[in-house]
């Protein structure tokens, strides 16, 4: 048979083994001058005895609040968002707060579902970044609804009313393909996103901004949207590679389409940097370790993510605490770098990677 599980022990099991009113306990184990010291000591002693465990959520709940926060992401296991996680993290720590982490894995359904768990949880703030399908937020309102915070970051919908922080994603695209220019490439490839999320588009845009400043033509063939993870990738840059005149070079709004181009690279026999130029975008962590190097964008994840979190500690909170009221409009951007290494630095071959804002 299996084992009992053990009752946990609650604040009457003190009292009845005291021979005190639950209330008179509680008042003990919050230190209240109401109580004695000898009896706050003999509380104490038989609650450790009991091996009680103040329950925090309650005592929250009977204050209004639960000095909790929920993140939903849509990959854990992904850097970028490891990384903000990790910032949002240790703000939370700092600040006194848990943190409760969700992932919807790129599905609206799940998506749906964290957002559910979060506002049974009681959560005070909402921090979101969209999955690849979400085309409707109507499911935010319901945070709205329970009177929880919300704060969209990177993958945002900019029609809701909440604070948002994101990336300069266009001025960053931008100096990205500038890059690719400066180092003599002329035929860019272009592998976006998902056109409805603002991010890819907005990406997309700093895309051909660069190539009309730069005087370029651009085959419409060489501009491929939804093309975000390795295969695919790779196997879009083998049909392109396949043409007369092929790119040289590709700019992908991902690390991992950036990974699929390098190896499309190979296959062809075609050298990185000298013959193809690539460049990504999130700086993960395996673009230090390829052969070559590969470029990216980092979008200074770990401060985006203490940023995050820090519109509801900074902002949110200081502002209920003196007139009462939140604005819904706060936006921030977190400036992006251009991480430059060898994958597309064909004209200073050899010196390294350096950073350019």
């Amino acid at each position: 048979m299996p084992k009992e599980k053990k009752k946990r022990a609650t604040i009457r099991d003190i009292a009845d083994a005291v021979g005190i009113a639950p209330s008179s306990v509680s008042k003990a184990l919050n230190d209240l001058p109401t109580i004695s010291e000898n009896m706050k000591i003999l509380v104490r002693a038989k609650a450790q005895e009991l091996n009680y465990k103040h329950n925090s959520s309650a005592a929250n709940l009977r204050r209004g609040t639960s000095r909790t926060i929920g993140v939903i992401v849509p990959k854990i296991n992904v850097a970028f968002f490891a990384d903000i996680i990790a910032g949002i993290e240790q703000t939370c720590f700092e600040n006194d707060h848990r943190l409760i982490i969700c992932q919807s894995d790129e599905s609206f359904e799940r998506e749906v579902q964290a957002v559910e768990t979060l506002i049974q949880q009681n959560v005070d703030c909402v921090l979101i970044s969209l999955s690849q399908e979400t085309k409707t937020t109507d499911h935010l309102k319901e945070i709205i609804n329970h009177n929880i915070q919300l704060v969209q970051f990177d993958r945002v919908d900019h029609a809701f009313g909440s604070h948002i922080l994101v990336n300069d994603n266009q001025e960053a695209s931008f100096k990205a393909v500038q890059h690719l220019i400066s180092q003599g490439y002329k035929r860019i490839a272009f592998f976006g996103g998902p056109d409805y999320l603002p991010l890819y588009k907005e990406r997309k845009q700093g895309y051909l901004d660069a190539i009309r400043t730069s005087g370029l033509i651009i085959p419409y063939n060489f501009i491929v949207d939804n093309i975000l993870k390795k295969e695919p990738a790779e196997a879009a840059a083998i049909e392109l590679l396949k043409l007369k005149t092929a790119p040289d070079a590709f700019f992908t709004v991902s690390d991992y389409a950036a990974l699929g181009v390098l190896k499309a690279a190979r296959l062809y026999n075609k050298k990185v940097p000298e013959d193809i130029g690539i460049i990504g975008f999130s700086n993960e962590a395996f673009t230090e370790v390829t052969s070559p190097t590969l470029s990216s964008v980092s979008q200074q994840s770990k401060k985006m993510g203490r940023e995050t979190a820090n519109v509801y500690f900074n902002h949110v909170l200081n502002q209920q605490h003196t007139d009462g009221k939140v604005s819904p409009s706060l936006k921030l951007v977190i400036e992006s770098s251009i991480i430059v290494r060898e994958s597309s630095c064909r004209k200073n071959k050899g010196k390294g990677p350096r950073t350019g804002k």
